[in-house]
């Protein structure tokens, strides 16, 4: 199991043990379960929605180190799902923000933050000083990271997943299959939703990273089955639970006897702007170009692909919206006869609407990177972000 087995601190003060009192008399924990959670360090990878009922449970079960790594700050548009932060907390850096909750929550947790992005330069020496890994990021190329840091390290790792009502949950790493093995590379661009576009149910990365704390505790205290090898499937709309059996792939190129894997790299994985079709780049301005040529034609035609519910949120002035999903249904408005600048919310929609509008004709299409998202953060800061 983990590092500090063979050096357990049962040292437990008055406070501490009516605070876990409940969770002693369990008959699998005990005095024994709880000296283990006191002497665990597990790694938070995400200060966010996956990341917060984990945080708050195993502070408050007494897990005695908590790091946490996250280099964003708090926005508006996290709170729905971001239960450890609140509206003071706008700006604030994530992993300081949930520090001083989790401090009121249990204070004899020793909460470590990093401030700083998960990388290659930084992930090994991380997690080195932690037993257990817990994957609450929302991206595909850090989460290929920590298998790969994990599988090196020789550590387990508790993933979690969210998309829109669906999670997923299970274990990789030691004695058992690793994420490789049941996705081995990552899947184009393309054939994903779009960055941060897709939504999500508030309550959904509640419900998974609970249910990663409970793999956390039972893993630190040597009870229950664990879910190694198990991948489970959440459907918060007919709350409905599946369960998949994953085994080692001998070919995986990571843990299989012939690896091709054998140094930690990054995926190079982003939104694309790549054409299903042709495989051509699409002309792309960045958000600061485009204000300089709206300062010279403030006419420019600017289409906005987002959504009405988005669209009363958030908008550019001057814009037309058509939404993606209507679009085959709406376009024949739009003028062929002059440049047409196509926006979302991050830049995936608009791409693929561009493909489309390629399609039935259209010539003159620019993508305007980063979408509304960029023209809030370095143009106009009028304009709210979601």
């Amino acid at each position: 199991m983990y590092s500090v087995m063979n050096k357990v601190n049962d040292n437990f003060s008055q406070d501490e043990k009516i605070r876990y009192s409940r969770q002693t008399i369990l008959p699998m924990i005990g005095q024994a379960g709880q000296a283990r959670l006191k002497n665990a360090r597990i790694l938070l990878i995400g200060a966010g929605g996956l990341g917060s009922s984990p945080a708050i449970y195993l502070a408050a079960a007494g897990v005695g180190t908590i790091g946490l790594i996250d280099a964003d700050t708090v926005s508006l548009s996290n709170l729905h799902r971001q239960v450890l932060h609140y509206t003071s907390d706008i700006d604030k850096p994530k992993v300081f923000s949930a520090q001083e909750k989790l401090k009121q929550i249990n204070p004899h947790v020793n909460i470590v933050t990093h401030q700083e992005r998960l990388a290659v330069e930084n992930a090994q020496a991380i997690f080195t000083n932690y037993d257990l890994i817990i994957d609450g990021t929302d991206n595909l190329p850090s989460r290929y990271l920590i298998n790969d840091a994990c599988f090196f390290l020789k550590k387990n790792f508790i993933f979690g997943g969210v998309y829109q009502f669906e999670g997923q949950v299970s274990v990789f790493g030691i004695d058992g299959p690793c994420y490789r093995c049941i996705f081995r590379e990552p899947p184009p661009p393309e054939e994903m939703p779009s960055c941060a576009e897709a939504g999500v149910i508030g309550v959904l990365p509640g419900i998974i990273g609970l249910m990663q704390a409970n793999e956390a505790i039972k893993w630190i205290c040597q009870i229950g089955e664990s879910l190694l090898g198990r991948l489970l499937i959440f459907d918060a709309l007919s709350v409905r639970w599946r369960e998949i059996k994953i085994k080692k792939d001998p070919e995986c190129p990571l843990c299989g006897p012939h690896p091709t894997i054998d140094t930690l790299k990054e995926e190079n994985w982003q939104c694309t702007t790549q054409t299903q079709v042709t495989g051509q780049p699409i002309q792309e301005i960045t958000v600061r170009e485009l204000k300089k040529l709206r300062d010279q034609k403030p006419n420019l035609y600017l289409l906005d692909v987002r959504e009405q519910d988005e669209w009363d949120i958030a908008r550019i002035k001057g814009a037309h919206l058509k939404p993606l999903s209507t679009l085959e249904r709406n376009f024949a408005d739009i003028p062929k006869n002059t440049p047409i600048y196509c926006f979302c919310r991050m830049g995936g929609r608009s791409a693929k609407a561009i493909e489309f509008l390629k399609s039935q004709g259209y010539s003159s299409l620019v993508n305007i990177k980063g979408g509304i998202q960029a023209w809030s953060e370095e143009v106009d800061p009028t304009i709210p972000r979601y």
